[in-house]
């Protein structure tokens, strides 16, 4: 039997539901998966970060401590060196979904890794590197920057008049908030131009906390869902626009698992609702954007959504608005859709195993340069931070950019930045605002956090 200190060190599985124990009996070892797996392709030489090596080690693990055997004989004691060993490889994944969009068995591997990581933590075993820090960033700051939550419209030019309350709200994100405010002043503007009646929750939006679930600290997360339901409520919004997809993902997915009354609201992609707009002539392109365009998919906005909120949505929105910009020329990458190549930067790789989610962005851009393609667009600013990273560390020409902004010019907007606090923080590609966004205040390199800077206090 197991002493007393084994005991204290179970292998936990309480928050995996019975389902998710059965499908790791249902993989059939047919090897699809790690002929698509973006982590596993750049590092070959660790097999255990497959997904059916992931899948196949937990069930052993489990099995030694919870399995029949186990009952009648005593669980087998699991060293700490074999449970880290476990979690290193369970968290270079990004969680980005496309194992289970090519399983023969129809396993949901996102849900079923994101149950795991919880359970690692619970035994000490996770999280992985720097991803410790966002618990303590979010209780203390409500946003992983270290900014101040009066700060959240720094970024709002003075001419931008928002309602108290609006049957709409822009949801505008930390990174676009304090790191990306191209991003935000591109929607800001395009709204207002719409003539469409919104408002934003300012110091009240609190981050959406998706970076908590991705890496199973998940204590703060019902806090975080609840005061943002909450707030908006407290608006009387009625659609919630976001141009993030994490924030997107976390919303429609996440904070009703937390919430435990009526959401009265629909959550809805801003490319989507563009796209409305754009089919009924609402908007009035004055330039063209001559530019060789291809777009990227997120995998919150598109796998993790596709079969929530369509397939439509999730990826032909986006496209259409692009293909909708007079003088775009786009292209499509080979891999696109429900089998994109992920950018690296989700479940908490970017900041947990950096270099890892920098070689995987240097497959992406590889995949944007074999097109020819000038701009890569997507509507996630995480992934435009670490394709950025790697366009940098490839010494690539590409260029990064939402596709919010890529409207904004050829709608021929005034997208100048207001003078703020973290003007000398923003990490943007300048080919759509230049040179109203400050190239020389654009920082070269984007960082995942500001925990250097919290290290360095």
């Amino acid at each position: 039997m197991a002493t007393e200190a084994t005991k204290s060190k179970l292998l936990m599985s309480g928050f995996m539901k019975s389902t998710q124990v059965l499908e790791l009996d249902g993989c059939t070892r047919c090897q699809e998966c790690m002929k698509w797996c973006p982590a596993y392709a750049v590092r070959p030489d660790r097999p255990g970060v497959a997904p059916m090596q992931k899948a196949a080690t937990w069930r052993e693990m489990l099995g030694k401590q919870r399995g029949l055997k186990a009952k009648v004989l005593g669980e087998e004691p699991l060293s700490d060196e074999v449970a880290k060993q476990f979690a290193e490889e369970l968290y270079y994944c990004t969680t980005c979904g496309v194992c289970s969009t090519v399983c023969e068995a129809g396993i949901n591997t996102v849900d079923l890794w994101e149950a795991v990581r919880p359970n690692l933590v619970a035994r000490g075993a996770g999280p992985y590197g720097k991803q410790s820090a966002f618990p303590k960033l979010l209780a203390e700051y409500r946003n992983p920057y270290m900014a101040k939550q009066e700060d959240r419209l720094c970024w709002l030019p003075t001419d931008i008049k928002l309602p108290e309350s609006a049957d709409i709200a822009y949801w505008t994100g930390c990174t676009a908030a304090y790191r990306q405010q191209a991003l935000a002043v591109s929607s800001v503007r395009v709204l207002n131009a719409l003539n469409a009646d919104f408002c934003m929750l300012g110091k009240d939006e609190w981050c959406c906390a998706s970076a908590l679930v991705r890496t199973g600290q998940r204590d703060l997360m019902r806090e975080h869902a609840v005061h943002n339901i909450d707030a908006l409520k407290d608006r009387g919004v009625k659609n919630v626009l976001f141009a993030c997809a994490g924030c997107l993902r976390a919303a429609t997915i996440d904070w009703p698992r937390w919430y435990e009354g009526y959401i009265p609201f629909k959550t809805q992609p801003l490319s989507a609702f563009l796209r409305e707009r754009i089919r009924k002539g609402d908007i009035d392109w004055r330039q063209p954007v001559n530019l060789t365009v291809t777009y990227h998919d997120p995998c919150h906005a598109g796998r993790h959504l596709m079969h929530v909120s369509s397939k439509d949505w999730a990826f032909e929105a986006p496209r259409d608005v692009l293909q909708s910009i007079p003088g775009i020329n786009y292209v499509e990458m080979t891999r696109n859709r429900a089998l994109q190549r992920c950018c690296g930067a989700g479940g908490g790789v970017k900041a947990g195993i950096p270099d890892l989610a920098t070689d995987m962005g240097k497959a992406r851009v590889a995949d944007v340069e074999e097109k020819g393609a000038q701009v890569v667009a997507s509507t996630c600013p995480f992934c435009r931070r670490n394709l950025m990273d790697a366009r940098t560390a490839a010494g690539s020409p590409v260029k990064v950019v939402d596709v919010v902004e890529l409207v904004a010019k050829g709608m021929n907007l005034d997208t100048t930045i207001p003078e703020n606090p973290y003007t000398k923080y923003q990490e943007q590609d300048v080919i759509v605002c230049d040179p109203i966004c400050r190239p020389a205040a654009v920082k070269q390199k984007g960082t995942d956090l500001v925990i250097e800077e919290r290290e360095a206090k």
